[in-house]
């Protein structure tokens, strides 16, 4: 079963690529604005759906700077929604479930819920047991965003911003922070994340998309989805989910995906420590790539039945891969779906969990006239020949 998945992945760019190259250009991309409810105070909040000339729409929410929707063709021109997400914005209030959202000031976990910076302790909110989590409970994700711009034109693109005033979930220095959201008629959607400070503090900043490249309300759910990551260690945790601060081989265990692997293979390894800790995947990778000037691929998955393909890009050193793991069929998504474990994954490029209290890590450091810049694509494509 491996075998033949890695043949298919093999031809990842695939048809659709092909189209893509021989289609005529597109004069625009579009990008438009559109009313997406309220929240409970009664605080409007605007969706931006950016598409382009393939049938790729992506749709972003003014609340937490989120990817509620982003819509694929497959295998027969059948468009699929392969983010899980909620139908209107007041639901990602109502339910706080990290769907597609921006997160920051720190992308997961902080031990301890503190950190020290020039030999001051900054403490921070604990959401996770002992531990910080995207930001502590009122991040990034939980604050309406302010549209600066929004584009067509080749590339469809729309740009939000927010300031994170001193001491903001206990984080030091007033941080001015943007996000960008670009479509091309590549099927590239591009995240930007820039922040500058005027005090010294630390960022981590990623999107938390969970996908289904099957389709969001696919019933097998994420699990026959192949994946690929190029990375040979990654970071264990304990108990807290924290990295111990050793870098461990992927040889020889189920965190291997260095070739493509069916996702269900591992999930459910009961004699390997790690994935009884995590409950499924909830671990950091290094990627052998490590920080790079342009994004390179940190992660790839298909979904072999319908052709839809994501690559994952980054200019950081880490991915988070995610298994869905605390979903229970107790959350309910688009569509009034029942969300259970496995029906979708995240991939969240980012630095290491951990970074400010682990020296041995990439430092998340930000310092006045320092900026903070983290590029991010997601790819989408189609492997449109006939399913093997």
């Amino acid at each position: 079963m491996m075998r033949a998945a890695g043949k298919r992945v093999a031809s990842a760019a695939g048809a659709m690529l092909a189209v893509l190259a021989l289609a005529p250009a597109a004069t625009a991309g579009e990008a438009r604005r559109e009313n997406a409810g309220q929240l409970a105070d009664g605080t409007p909040i605007e969706a931006i759906v950016l598409s382009n000339s393939h049938g790729i729409t992506a749709r972003v929410l003014t609340y937490g700077a989120t990817l509620q929707s982003l819509l694929v063709p497959g295998r027969g021109g059948e468009v699929a929604d392969v983010v899980l997400g909620h139908d209107d914005a007041a639901d990602y209030e109502r339910f706080p479930n990290f769907f597609g959202v921006t997160v920051g000031r720190y992308a997961n976990r902080i031990a301890g819920a503190r950190f020290t910076l020039d030999g001051r302790e900054y403490r921070l909110p604990a959401n996770d047991g002992a531990n910080s989590l995207h930001g502590g409970g009122a991040g990034f994700d939980k604050v309406t965003w302010r549209v600066v711009s929004v584009e067509s034109g080749p590339v469809a693109r729309v740009v939000l911003a927010h300031r994170s005033p001193d001491g903001d979930a206990g984080y030091p220095g007033n941080l001015d922070v943007r996000v960008t959201y670009s479509l091309d008629e590549q099927g590239a959607l591009g995240i930007t994340f820039d922040a500058v400070t005027d005090a010294p503090t630390i960022v981590n900043m990623t999107n938390h998309a969970l996908f289904n490249m099957a389709g969001a309300g696919a019933p097998q759910g994420a699990m026959v989805n192949v994946l690929t990551i190029p990375a040979t260690h990654y970071t264990p945790v304990d108990g807290g989910l924290i990295p111990t601060g050793e870098l461990r081989a992927v040889a020889g265990t189920v965190f291997d995906f260095r070739q493509p692997r069916l996702i269900a293979e591992g999930l459910r390894a009961g004699t390997d420590e790690q994935i009884r800790l995590g409950r499924g995947y909830d671990h950091n990778f290094a990627l052998d790539k490590g920080v790079t000037a342009t994004p390179q691929l940190a992660a790839r998955l298909e979904d072999p039945a319908s052709g839809r393909v994501l690559e994952v890009l980054t200019t950081e050193p880490g991915v988070q891969f995610y298994t869905g793991n605390f979903l229970d069929g107790t959350v309910y998504g688009r569509g009034n779906l029942a969300y259970r474990q496995g029906d979708g994954i995240a991939l969240e490029p980012q630095k290491f969990p951990d970074a400010p209290n682990q020296p041995g890590f990439v430092s998340a450091r930000v310092n006045p006239g320092q900026p903070y810049h983290h590029e991010m694509v997601y790819r989408v494509s189609c492997d449109c020949g006939a399913a093997q």
